[in-house]
């Protein structure tokens, strides 16, 4: 009988503290942030086209945009962010454990990640694939050219993991040779100590443009993998979740509407699209599901632009892109062949 207390009172102890638990999610990232003031959110070190710093120490990229977006739609202006620069191996620990709201950096949705580190990853920014780097005069053509080679990647990555079922599945025989800091990663391929560096196609583009001698350098034809690039939250707040989510949509949405940094105003103001008067707060009530303002969305747009600003900006041809051609890949939007899509505002 006592036992039998015992227990029924571990189950109360334990059903309690899930209530607590629940709570406490339910209160969750939205207060938290609003009440701290800032939102935390988590890129890697610096990286052209994704997240990089200027001269005056400013964070800038693809996946600082989305950071911005978020800050926006919740405060109404991006100065209220704060950019954490965390490492590849703690990044998935810093997000769990509450260090970050947010992470947003080159981080690939994968199942495992989804389900197996208590976070929920959202829609891509960015469609990726894995390639290899090498060196013109090496005479390697083809990524299949590469057996028993040694190959520079960084460790704690999907790229890691792909290297190996690359070189497995075709009998390659290569030799990982791993790093923590990309930098490093470079600088011992450049001086020699591997026949080639291995990551994200779009990451090593931006990384080939800052070698001393960029022409010297190729990216082969072939694509390892899938690397669906997107940001990420704790699992359980489902309205943080929504929140992230929607924003990105907004910025898809917005260029699908025509709508751009320069005429949101205007369009708010003046448009006869009620798709664009209920996304812009003019019209409805699309904000209350997400606990934000009326101008959520106008905010955001007002701040960063529509996705294909921000794309052209850090990662196309813009004074600050890394030059990658967006037309004819899976970063266009679905009306142009790609897989950039957001479901009805409505």
């Amino acid at each position: 009988m006592k036992l039998r207390s015992k227990l029924l009172s571990v189950a109360v102890i334990a059903t309690s503290m899930l209530a607590g638990a629940n709570s406490a999610v339910a209160q969750s990232t939205l207060e938290t942030v609003k009440e701290r003031g800032n939102l935390r959110c988590q890129v890697g070190p610096p990286s052209p086209g994704y997240y990089n710093l200027d001269s005056q120490g400013n964070w800038y990229g693809l996946d600082v945009a989305i950071c911005e977006a978020v800050t926006a739609a919740i405060f109404g202006d991006t100065n209220k962010l704060e950019i954490q620069s965390v490492s590849s191996q703690a990044r998935f620990t810093a997000l769990a454990n509450g260090e970050s709201d947010l992470l947003s950096r080159t981080a690939t949705w994968t199942l495992s990640r989804d389900t197996q580190l208590g976070l929920d990853f959202l829609p891509p920014n960015f469609y990726d694939g894995q390639g290899f780097t090498v060196r013109k005069d090496s005479g390697i053509t083809s990524a299949l050219q590469l057996k028993g080679a040694k190959i520079c990647v960084t460790s704690g990555t999907t790229t890691e993991l792909n290297l190996t079922d690359f070189s497995r599945t075709n009998n390659l025989n290569i030799s990982n040779v791993t790093f923590e800091d990309y930098n490093v990663r470079d600088d011992t391929y450049l001086n020699g100590g591997c026949d080639a560096v291995t990551g994200d196609k779009s990451s090593m583009a931006g990384n080939i443009a800052s070698f001393p001698t960029p022409s010297d350098h190729m990216i082969l034809p072939e694509t390892l993998s899938k690397e669906p690039l997107a940001p990420a939250v704790r699992h359980g707040d489902n309205q943080w979740a929504d929140i992230v989510r929607w924003s990105v949509f907004a910025l898809i949405n917005a260029e699908e509407l025509g709508i751009t940094q320069a005429n949101v105003t205007e369009m708010r103001d003046n448009s006869k699209n009620p798709n664009i008067l209920r996304m812009l707060g003019a019209e409805g009530d699309l904000h209350k599901g997400l606990g934000l303002e009326k101008d959520w969305a106008y905010n955001i747009i007002k701040a960063v632009g529509n996705y294909g600003e921000i794309y052209e900006t850090y990662m196309g041809h813009g004074k600050l892109g890394i030059g990658i051609d967006r037309a004819g890949t899976l970063n266009a939007l679905w009306s142009n062949g790609g897989l950039m899509y957001s479901p009805p505002m409505r």
